[in-house]
């Protein structure tokens, strides 16, 4: 069978989530269980792979599936623990004191909280943690959203404390003996910091702008003007967290190595804008709130939208400290169970561990580590909120009702769109590569020496279809590593082609499907995923185009870099004069 055949089928299972989910907005359930079906048949028929393996792999999506619902439910357990203890008004004073600019409390907890959040335990826990939160201050659960997720970029190639680059690029790399040759006399282990380095310095370079493009996309479908320009207006509120983010971030990438750039430069960054924002620097003239909750748009709501007449009792004053403790002990305890090696060995280790192992004897393995969860930092923080915020059992009792039946209306969805994945993934068969494998390679050989501008586009692939940077990383960093050699690159450009895949793939982040469930099930928000992705695709788009200019600039130098300056004007002015009304 022809490449060209192979490579249109290998192709379909992301059309058509893309054509059922995005263009014609049909549910998630709907568009993955279509997906589900094609790529079990590509993998069986087309691809001759065994019925054992994808069996196997389904199990193994499932499992992991559970593992996503479980963070679901630790995510809305915390928001609601804090909104039936009154605790949520402490909270919504204080950020009304910063600042009841809408565009500025985006920034500080999407954009600052969220990529330290990122850092400390990656995996989607930045929209679980900070999605609610913004939900639970007055955000519509659909503008929550997005802004969570465009900020899952920039911080995504070194979260879960580096995870992506030291498990997703040296697991990609090595045991290959073409790479060791090419990096000698350096070993993979040395190697993997140079192209952390080089990672940290293109996302600086591309993600200064997000906070900018979050606060007009926020204003553009969810301002009663309809406008990004009314975002834009907080422009020098939105670099200068841009620049309190990447400078750190990236001095950090660059003296510390790959574990610590996103929590650091989140910790920093936190610390730097917050006294900025109290003290009135950079901030707009104006200030920016949603329309009257009477004039938003059903789609904007979902089922958890938090009543405004009712915030949990009103007979206890908590302080602003106390009622921020929550997420002050779901840090700390990420941050611990990530970086104390003995105590993340015991979490990870066989003991806490349920492992199926060779599942259907198809070689592949289904693992879940329910004590590591963000979902188990989540419910412990609960629970030592209810002695906190001294809640009564009825409080506590409806948050979990409440979590339980909003875990369970998520589930269908998550439970399809991981199998499809990990069909898709484990699609290869003898002599035949998988599916993700030959799309990336139908591009290379339709691009030639232009490679370097498409490389994101496939770590973003990979990620839109895993759902992880750090899958992707490992799908994909020995193809690119090839790709480079082949277009006759030295090692300098090589690296940057693998520096272009950890981008792409952090990219990528944005608009895969598992997050958008995932995230859009912990403000209640179901069926909606479609609307989602129209809207986070944009901030993609600018994300792997600029990255690749970056990525030329960084090979063959001159009017590349005048050509990613021209983008980033182009993509500003585009987004700047658009003012007309939108479908939200």
């Amino acid at each position: 069978m022809s490449q060209g055949v192979l490579f249109i089928a290998a192709a379909l299972p992301v059309v058509v989530v893309f054509v059922l989910l995005v263009v014609m907005r049909r549910s998630a359930k709907l568009s993955m269980m279509a997906a589900y079906v094609v790529t079990a048949l590509l993998a069986l028929v087309l691809w001759g792979a065994p019925l054992a393996r994808v069996a196997g792999a389904t199990v193994n999506g499932l499992v992991t599936a559970v593992t996503l619902l479980y963070i679901v439910f630790g995510a809305i357990l915390l928001l609601y623990t804090v909104q039936e203890s009154g605790a949520i008004r402490a909270i919504r004073r204080g950020f009304t004191d910063i600042s009841p600019d809408r565009r500025i409390q985006a920034i500080i907890i999407a954009w600052m909280f969220g990529s330290m959040i990122e850092g400390a335990s990656g995996f989607g826990t930045p929209a679980a943690v900070a999605a609610p939160l913004l939900l639970a201050i007055g955000f519509p659960a659909m503008a929550a959203v997005m802004v969570t997720l465009i900020i899952q970029s920039t911080p995504v190639s070194f979260g879960a404390v580096g995870t992506p680059m030291l498990v997703g690029i040296t697991t990609g790399l090595s045991n290959s003996p073409e790479v060791e040759a090419a990096i000698s006399p350096m070993t993979i282990a040395d190697y993997v910091p140079v192209v952390a380095a080089q990672v940290a310095l293109v996302h600086a370079l591309v993600g200064v702008l997000i906070p900018l493009m979050m606060v007009g996309m926020l204003t553009r479908f969810f301002g009663s003007s309809r406008s990004f320009a009314e975002g834009f207006r907080a422009w020098k509120f939105a670099i200068f967290a841009g620049l309190a983010f990447t400078l750190p971030y990236l001095a950090v990438a660059r003296v510390l190595g790959p574990e610590f750039p996103s929590l650091l430069g989140g910790l920093i960054g936190l610390m730097i804008v917050v006294p900025a924002a109290r003290a009135g620097w950079f901030l707009p003239k104006d200030s920016f709130d949603f329309p009257p909750r009477a004039q938003w748009e059903d789609g904007w709501q979902g089922q958890l939208e938090p009543d405004q007449a009712d915030l949990g009792p009103g007979d206890r004053q908590i302080g602003l400290l106390t009622a921020w403790m929550p997420y002050v002990i779901v840090a700390a305890l990420l941050v611990l169970t990530r970086t104390i090696a003995p105590l993340k060995a015991w979490l990870t280790g066989p003991d806490t561990t349920i492992a199926l192992r060779d599942l259907f004897g198809s070689g592949i393995n289904a693992t879940a580590q329910f004590a590591y969860s963000p979902g188990t930092v989540m419910i412990i923080a609960s629970l030592i909120s209810v002695a906190l915020f001294r809640m009564r059992g009825r409080d506590y009792g409806r948050a979990w009702a409440i979590s339980g039946r909003t875990m369970l209306s998520a589930a269908p969805a998550l439970l399809l769109a991981v199998p499809m994945v990990q069909v898709f993934i484990n699609s290869g068969s003898e002599g035949m590569a998988s599916m993700p494998i030959t799309l990336a390679e139908g591009m290379a050989a339709a691009t030639g020496a232009s490679w370097p501008l498409f490389a994101p586009i496939v770590g973003a692939l990979g990620a839109f279809i895993a759902g992880s940077n750090t899958v992707s990383n490992m799908m994909f960093s020995l193809f690119q590593f090839s790709a480079g050699q082949g277009i006759g690159l030295d090692l300098a450009g090589i690296t940057t082609v693998v520096v272009l895949q950890a981008v792409g793939g952090a990219a990528g982040n944005m608009v895969c499907v598992h997050n958008v469930v995932a995230a859009s099930a912990v403000v209640g928000l179901t069926d909606r995923e479609g609307d989602i992705i129209r809207k986070t695709l944009i901030t993609m788009a600018y994300y792997v185009v600029q990255a690749g200019l970056i990525g030329m600039a960084l090979i063959g130098g001159g009017l590349w870099w005048a050509a990613a300056l021209v983008w980033a004007a182009v993509v500003l002015g585009a987004m700047r004069a658009n003012r007309g009304r939108a479908t939200a």
